[in-house]
C-alpha cells in the first residue's frame, strides 16, 4: 500500500459546469424502451427515501448514485453525483443517519461523482482517491471550456456560470482529494473492513471499493447495463479496453455476492454477477481483439465500425456506449490519427472541396434531391453527409436546412442510445435557431 497526503483541500474540480436540468434534455432513447433508464440525468430526482441495500449499506439514486456505509465510528460515502443531484442525496441519507462523515471515496474523477464533494466534506473528512486523480483532475479543469461546451451538447443542459477563460495554465488546478494511494489502501472503522483496489477503465485513476465482510464491491463505472463508453462522443484520452477486462477480472477474482455500480441497481448473489460481468467482459474483448485483428489485416476504420457487430451471446445493448465509437476509440487509441492515406497528411479537411463539388453538381438544389432519394431509401447518414456538403456551400439556404432538421429528426426518432440522442438534438435545436423556428 502507498498512501500520502495531497496537501490542504483548495476546492472542488467538476467534470462539467453545473447544469441545469430542463425539459431540453429529452432523448428519445429513454422511451425506445431500449435503453437503461438509470443512464439519464434525472434518474432518482423523486427519490423520497433512501434505498438499504442491506443493514450499513444505504442508496441514493441519479445520474451517478451516491452510497453511504453506516458506522458507530462515523458513516462513509462512496461518490456524490452531480452537483445538482447532491443536495438531495445527502438529505435522503442523512435522515438514515447524521453521524460525522470519516471519509468520502470517488470510484473516479468525472463530475457525475465528485459533485456533491464540498457539501459532505467536513474538517477531518478523509477525501480519498487513486493518485492518477491528481492529473485527471488537472487535465479537465485546463479543457474545462471545451468540456462544458460538449457536455451541454451532449446532455442538454444549461449553463449557469460564465464560461472560463481558454488559458492552458494548470498550475492552480484545484484538488479534491487529500488522501492518495497507488495499488491498494486498506482501513478498518466501526468494526467494518474497507479495501479500496485500484481497477483503471473508464479513467486511469477508477477505483473499486471492496466490504469483505459483506462480499460487497463498489465498482463505479467498471460496469453498467450497456456496452461501455470505451469512446466518449464530447471526448475523452484513451480509454483502453484491456484496463477494462483486467479489472473486471480483479473484481470477479474476489467473488462478490453484491455489487454496486454507480449507475443502475445492484446486482445481488454472485452467479447473478459473474453472469452479468462475464458477459460485459467478453463482449469488450471481442470488440478489442475483431479491430486489432482488422487493423492488422490493413482495414480502414470506417469499414472496421460498420463491419464489427455484437455476437448474440456477446450482445449487452448500445444503450450508452456504441460499438462502433470504441471501435474508433480502440483503433486510434493504438495508432493515432493518420490512417496511412497520404492525403490526410495535410492541412486540409475533406470538407473543403464541399463547395466546389456541389458547384460540380448543380447546386444546393441538386444536391437536395438526392438526399431526399438517399433518405426515402432508408440511409439517413449518407443523406446527412450530403446535407452536410450543401449546407457548407450554401449556409444560410433555407431549403438545405429544413432538410437537415427533417434527416436528424429522423435519425433521432430512430435512436436507441442516450448520447447519440443527445447529440442529435443538439443539431436540431441548432438547425431550428437558424431557421427562427
Amino acid at each position: 500500500m502507498n498512501s500520502k497526503n495531497a496537501g490542504k483541500l483548495l476546492g472542488l474540480v467538476l467534470f462539467c459546469a453545473q447544469p441545469v436540468l430542463s425539459d431540453v434534455y429529452k432523448p428519445e432513447a429513454l422511451t425506445s424502451g431500449r435503453a437503461d433508464t438509470s443512464m439519464h440525468l434525472q434518474q432518482g430526482s423523486n427519490q423520497t427515501e433512501a434505498q438499504k441495500i442491506n443493514e450499513v449499506i444505504y442508496k441514493a439514486t441519479g445520474f451517478g448514485n451516491t452510497f453511504m456505509v453506516v458506522t458507530d465510528e462515523g458513516n462513509v460515502i462512496v461518490d456524490t453525483s452531480l452537483p445538482t443531484m447532491a443536495p438531495l442525496h445527502k438529505k435522503l441519507l442523512t435522515a438514515v443517519s447524521d453521524g460525522p462523515i470519516h471519509s468520502i471515496i470517488i470510484t473516479h474523477g468525472h463530475g457525475d461523482h465528485t459533485g456533491g464533494v464540498a457539501l459532505w466534506r467536513q474538517p477531518d473528512t478523509k477525501v480519498i482517491a487513486q493518485e492518477n486523480a491528481v492529473e485527471f483532475l488537472r487535465y479537465q479543469k485546463r479543457l474545462k471550456r471545451l468540456f462544458m461546451l460538449r457536455n451541454s451538447a451532449q446532455f442538454g443542459f444549461d449553463q449557469v456560470e460564465d464560461l472560463p477563460s481558454t488559458s492552458s495554465q494548470n498550475s492552480g488546478a484545484d484538488m479534491v482529494p487529500n488522501t492518495l494511494f497507488d495499488q491498494q489502501l486498506n482501513f478498518t472503522l466501526g468494526k467494518q473492513q474497507f479495501e479500496i483496489l485500484h481497477t483503471p477503465a473508464e479513467t486511469h485513476d477508477a477505483l473499486t471499493l471492496w466490504m469483505p465482510q459483506y462480499k460487497a464491491a463498489f465498482v463505479g463505472d467498471l460496469f453498467y447495463r450497456s456496452f461501455p463508453n470505451i469512446y466518449t462522443l464530447r471526448g475523452t484520452k484513451p480509454r483502453w479496453a484491456l484496463d477494462y477486462i483486467a479489472s473486471i477480472n480483479r473484481v470477479l477474482a474476489l467473488e462478490p455476492e453484491l455489487l454496486l455500480p454507480s449507475h443502475g441497481e445492484p446486482i445481488v448473489g454472485n452467479k447473478n454477477i459473474r453472469t452479468a460481468m462475464l458477459r460485459y467482459r467478453d463482449a469488450i474483448q471481442y470488440v478489442h481483439d475483431q479491430t486489432v485483428l482488422g487493423m492488422n489485416q490493413g482495414r480502414d476504420v470506417y469499414s472496421l465500425m460498420r463491419e464489427i457487430t455484437l455476437p448474440p451471446a456477446l450482445d449487452i445493448g448500445e444503450a450508452y456506449g456504441w460499438v462502433s465509437w470504441s471501435v474508433r476509440g480502440i483503433y486510434e487509441g493504438y495508432m493515432g490519427w493518420f490512417d496511412g492515406e497520404p492525403v490526410n497528411m495535410y492541412a486540409q479537411s475533406p470538407q473543403s472541396i464541399y463547395k466546389d463539388l456541389v458547384k460540380l453538381s448543380g447546386g444546393a438544389g441538386k444536391v437536395i434531391d438526392l438526399a431526399q432519394q438517399t433518405l426515402a431509401a432508408g440511409d439517413s447518414v449518407k443523406a446527412l453527409l450530403l446535407i452536410e456538403a450543401a449546407l457548407d456551400a450554401e449556409p444560410e439556404n433555407q431549403a438545405v436546412l429544413a432538410m437537415r432538421l427533417e434527416i436528424l429528426t429522423a435519425l433521432r426518432q430512430a435512436s436507441g442510445n442516450l448520447n447519440e440522442s443527445g447529440w442529435l438534438n443538439h443539431g436540431i435545436k441548432q438547425t431550428k435557431q437558424i431557421l427562427g423556428d
